[in-house]
């Protein structure tokens, strides 16, 4: 899995949905009990604590915590241990250590309040993204690869519309570097919940792994959700299928959100499509519902279902035959199906002596060509993106092993591009 590594200044940038603090429990829109438990579970699990400590580790406003720590002292479940700063310092009594353990035995969450479903479907729908790229800003955004023209104006109407993309081609083309990079064309940010309240049940949402934290000059937002760039979450043959489930780990009692609705509000790339554990036609079916009508459906274990929203655009990148791997219903879901074709010479080239200027290398005159020739005698077919990185890594670590200076000589490449193609095996009987 990858996540976005693309970097922008987001200080001045205001999302499209701030929600605001609150100050009462009533205006957290989730259970008052569901409250009170998570604060008896933060005293169970930390001791003794204060107001504005619970405060902060919960996301709640001092309020809030006031009020419910007035409410509960009333029944006796805490002990007052003494005043820090005109705040209480206390723990849980005996009444409130057996009420905060049969909670604890049940869930084992003491992270930040949860939103409710409702809060977090509306802020989901509030954050659609909106992209306006043409083959000027699209190259400028992905200037770190060599693109063609064709591929450019095929790939910019594509992510202008925010539908569902079908890379396809031969491997090492490029595909993935490709897929890795298109949500550069995001430059705002979005609130993600820490977590997910419905039936009681939390699902944890906001993950650092796929959403990536930025510091911004809006105040005042309701310190549930967390502002970050718009996720890129890419999955390989790793993906399964309960990866794109409600997850309870039972050992906590808590849920983790699908990576699906971890990837809303951005881009949900799945590579090397079709070599899953899991058969494309499970994945097809899984998702032929969400892709159509921008909603999927998530089971809690006890068999309740609801629905999210499914607000991404999905890249599939594949080097099979597309029509070997969906029927014509699952592809009319798809609009936009990009052939991304062998590079041509001239495009070899230009990869070639980019790789040598970033790895800041010497280079014999000519060996672009004769690399080119070389890839295409060895081979005997198209040339191939990858080609020129990868063997001149392999140069790399030749030169490291003999303790000589790195240099892009036909000899080196040579021996290098022995190492890297596979040679035909003659069986001989004995």
């Amino acid at each position: 899995m990858e996540v976005n590594l693309k970097k922008t200044s987001s200080e001045s940038v205001r999302p499209l949905f701030t929600p605001e603090v609150s100050d009462s429990l009533s205006g957290l829109d989730i259970p008052d009990t569901l409250v009170e438990d998570l604060i008896l579970r933060r005293l169970y699990t930390t001791g003794t604590n204060s107001l504005k400590a619970l405060s902060q580790a919960l996301k709640l406003s001092y309020s809030v915590v006031q009020e419910i720590f007035e409410r509960l002292r009333k029944e006796q479940f805490f002990e007052i241990k003494g005043m820090q700063d005109r705040d209480y310092i206390f723990t849980l009594s005996g009444k409130g250590q057996e009420f905060a353990r049969k909670s604890y035995e049940m869930c084992r969450y003491v992270g930040p309040a949860p939103v409710s479903l409702d809060a977090y479907r509306n802020a989901v729908m509030a954050q659609k993204g909106k992209v306006s790229v043409n083959r000027s800003s699209l190259r400028s955004l992905f200037s770190d690869l060599v693109l063609t023209d064709n591929l450019l104006d095929q790939l910019g109407p594509a992510l202008n519309s925010q539908n569902s993309i079908f890379l396809y081609g031969s491997t090492g083309n490029g595909k993935t570097s490709l897929a890795s990079r298109m949500a550069r064309i995001y430059d705002d940010v979005i609130a993600v919940p820490y977590a997910v309240e419905f039936d009681r049940q939390i699902i944890v949402v906001y993950d650092p792994v796929f959403h990536e934290r930025v510091d911004t000059a809006v105040q005042a937002i309701d310190p549930r959700w967390v502002l970050c760039r718009r996720p890129c979450v890419i999955v390989g043959g790793e993906l399964t299928a309960n990866m794109l489930e409600l997850k309870m780990d039972e050992s906590t009692g808590v849920y983790a959100a699908p990576l699906q609705m971890k990837a809303n509000n951005g881009m949900f790339v799945i590579d090397d499509f079709g070599r899953q554990i899991l058969s494309p036609e499970y994945l097809l079916n899984r998702w032929i519902v969400p892709l159509d009508r921008r909603v999927d459906y998530l089971s809690l274990t006890y068999g309740v279902k609801f629905e999210i929203p499914f607000q991404e655009t999905v890249v599939f990148s594949t080097n099979f035959d597309p029509s070997k791997l969906a029927d014509e219903a699952f592809l009319r879901r798809i609009q936009n199906k990009i052939y991304v074709e062998p590079v041509g010479p001239e495009v070899f080239d230009q990869i070639f002596i980019r790789v040598v200027e970033n790895k800041n290398l010497k280079s014999e005159p000519g060996s672009s060509k004769f690399l080119r020739n070389l890839c295409s005698e060895l081979m005997g077919r198209e040339l191939r993106a990858c080609y020129p990185d990868d063997i001149i890594t392999i140069i790399e670590a030749i030169s490291a092993y003999e303790e000589v200076p790195v240099l892009i000589s036909k000899d080196n490449l040579k021996r290098a591009a022995d190492i890297y193609f596979t040679q035909t095996l003659t069986v001989t009987d004995t």
